[in-house]
């Protein structure tokens, strides 16, 4: 659960009632023994400008949709306080798009956050809005989910989270949800339950088909980590300093990351950026992407090049010098 709140003493105020109620100390996610419901009841007691959003909520432990959680419902799972959600964030192996397919969703606006576990990983996926950057005026952006102020998400594409399909780590196994149910739930490897992921859980709640969208909801852009791009491209690990240097080189030259991903002129890019890198960054916007599905807490591998087009793109360098 995210918690929005309008003060740092509003914040204080929430941590002493929390710290009565379990160890805040010894997890970046604390868990704690009480209906969600008791919680923002306490928090609405507290100060009435605290705002829930239940966060990944798709993914299978813990999360409000969850195949590990129970409920299939914001209705089942905050009972009478699920008036007082308005919003859900989405997490890395859904997108919007996925959403809308429960009608039930509808009055839900669709955020999208990163964690923030990493520094690095900071605002891969985010939410960009056009009004006053005042806590009350943003709340409402989101509570109303007004397009006009909300202009878009920016999203994953949702096969690259470690949730998407369903599997089994430990035997290597990834199943799309037809072929879990054709092999009733169970690894063909070692006999146990697989994992059910995100896409399953959608499938199971869903009254509409794939592709559906509601009138007058927040778009969404989907996006790879200029890393990974720059990694695809020249055939390094992301962590490799190689990848560094080029990343460095074109917030230097382009301008923050998110810029470059999405809003910067192609002859710009092109100009500044490694030939194979600036196919990267276009075939992302294109969406002209393969992905192999994320399962069982394993990311999903994301190729930003068809078979062929990097070592064409790196001839196509050579023939420059």
């Amino acid at each position: 659960m995210i918690l929005f709140a309008p003060s740092l003493e509003v914040v204080e105020k929430i941590d002493r009632f929390l710290a009565r109620r379990g160890n805040i100390t010894s997890d970046g996610r604390p868990i704690f023994g009480m209906h969600v419901k008791e919680l923002v009841k306490a928090c609405l007691d507290i100060s009435p400008d605290v705002f829930f959003v239940p966060a990944h909520a798709w993914t299978p432990w813990f999360s409000v949709f969850g195949s590990m959680s129970g409920f299939d419902s914001l209705e089942e799972c905050f009972e009478e306080e699920a008036k007082n959600i308005h919003a859900i964030e989405t997490g890395l192996s859904s997108d919007p798009a996925m959403n809308w397919r429960l009608s039930k969703l509808d009055r839900i606006t669709c955020i999208s956050n990163s964690d923030a576990h990493s520094p690095a990983k900071i605002g891969r996926e985010a939410n960009v809005f056009d009004c006053k950057m005042d806590y009350k005026e943003v709340l409402d952006v989101i509570r109303t989910g007004d397009p006009e102020r909300f202009l878009y998400t920016i999203e994953f594409f949702p096969e690259e989270g470690k949730y998407h399909y369903d599997g089994h780590r430990n035997c290597g196994v990834v199943f799309d949800p037809k072929t879990t149910r054709d092999h009733e739930f169970l690894c063909p490897e070692c006999g146990k339950r697989l994992t059910i992921g995100v896409m399953h859980r959608v499938d199971a709640l869903a009254d509409r088909p794939e592709g559906f969208k509601p009138q007058g909801k927040v778009p969404f852009k989907s996006a790879v980590p200029l890393a990974e791009i720059i990694a695809a491209a020249l055939g390094k690990g992301v962590n490799t300093q190689t990848v560094s240097r080029e990343y460095e080189k074109m917030i230097r030259s382009l301008g923050p990351e998110l810029g470059i991903l999405l809003e910067k002129d192609e002859k710009e890019v092109r100009a500044h950026a490694d030939p194979r890198v600036a196919d990267g960054v276009l075939n992302v916007r294109l969406g002209h992407v393969h992905i192999e599905p994320g399962y069982d807490g394993v990311y999903g591998k994301v190729k930003v090049f068809q078979e062929g087009e990097r070592s064409a793109a790196r001839k196509s360098q050579g023939e420059l010098f």
